[in-house]
């Protein structure tokens, strides 16, 4: 249970990294589309939904990729 445990606080940690890592990669290289400045836009900023929906995904994949891993690799220490 403890492998289990440091295995998923650590996959956590690297999901986490890379999506602040991504986030920041993506905001760096934005280039806003200058043609749409003529038009009529709000003043108003509409931020997206955040979910931890993904993050649940993940997690449960991992959990069953790191049970599967366990047994193949007790089956094959016999």
């Amino acid at each position: 249970m403890k492998k289990y445990i440091v295995f998923i606080f650590s996959f956590v940690l690297f999901y986490m990294l890379v999506q602040l890592l991504s986030g920041w990669v993506l905001t760096a290289f934005y280039m806003p589309d200058l043609s749409l400045t003529n038009s009529n836009l709000s003043d108003e900023v509409v931020f997206g939904q955040s979910s931890f929906l993904p993050l649940i995904t993940s997690l449960t994949i991992a959990t069953i990729s790191y049970y599967l891993s366990q047994k193949l690799f007790v089956k094959n220490m016999k």
